[in-house]
């Protein structure tokens, strides 16, 4: 794992000038450019905060408006979008580096390091508009959103980990790429972004804890929203399972490395 992490850095120009040049080519041909980033996400908070605020805004603890059951989404969103988008990428990384692998001569790590550069950009540029967005509402994160960036390279960090098994298994084993786009779908919706945990029934409350996403998104939505700390206990957890996945991960692409270009 030494000479992966050693090649990466040698070749460290080589992932910043293609995390540039993956977010030009993005916006070489759009107007809007890099709105386009962050209006998908915002659109998706307007249409939940319009629809479901009149439903569970008043169940919402602390929340007593439309204004503050949006900020509740957009804080979840945040989270959300950064975890399953990484994922995503990650899924397709090597099947749509194909052509590039058989043409170039690099260390292959370089690819999900590219990919994590470009989705950490991505998700900074969104952070940015939702804190113009609170601003616009009137609130403003308190002093516990110093804890954000900790969270956001956690989230990354625990989403690489896990994109990155899945994108080497999927090079050979393509109904992955079909199964977890469902998988996530569903987890989104057993994450509490557009509901609160409280207007859950108790009996089903802790079985929220086999959720390895809760605790990042309750995270997100207490330094953002209430002014809570993080959840520590089971972020450090959380943290212990990502290290693990990331060590399986690394095993599994230095193994099947050799063999992803004979198999793409």
């Amino acid at each position: 794992m030494k000479d992966m992490f050693r090649a990466a850095w040698a070749y460290r120009y080589f992932i910043f000038s293609s995390i540039k040049n993956d977010l030009r080519l993005r916006f070489i041909r759009s107007k809007l450019g890099a709105l386009w980033m962050v209006i998908h996400p915002l659109m998706q908070v307007l249409i939940f905060a319009t629809i479901l605020s009149e439903v569970l805004s008043a169940k919402l603890p602390g929340v007593e408006n439309k204004h503050a059951y949006a900020l509740y989404l957009m804080a979840g969103i945040l989270c959300w979008t950064l975890f399953a988008e990484t994922i995503s990428k990650c899924l397709n990384l090597f099947i749509d580096s194909g052509n590039l692998m058989k043409k170039m001569a690099f260390p292959r790590i370089c690819l999900p390091l590219i990919a994590a550069g470009t989705m950490l950009v991505n998700n900074l540029l969104l952070l940015l508009a939702i804190f113009g967005v609170f601003a616009v509402m009137g609130h403003y994160p308190p002093v516990e959103a110093l804890w954000l960036p900790a969270l956001i390279l956690l989230t990354i960090a625990f989403a690489m980990a896990i994109g990155l098994l899945l994108g080497v298994l999927n090079v050979f084993m393509r109904d992955i790429g079909q199964v977890v786009p469902v998988i996530l779908q569903a987890m989104f919706w057993l994450t509490p972004i557009v509901y609160s945990m409280t207007i859950l029934p108790e009996r089903v409350q802790h079985l929220f804890k086999f959720n390895p996403i809760y605790p990042l998104v309750a995270s997100y939505q207490n330094v953002l929203l209430f002014g809570r700390p993080p959840m520590w206990s089971e972020l450090l957890m959380l943290v212990a399972g990502s290290i693990g996945i990331a060590a399986v991960a690394l095993v599994v692409f230095r193994r099947a490395s050799p063999e992803m270009v004979d198999a793409l």
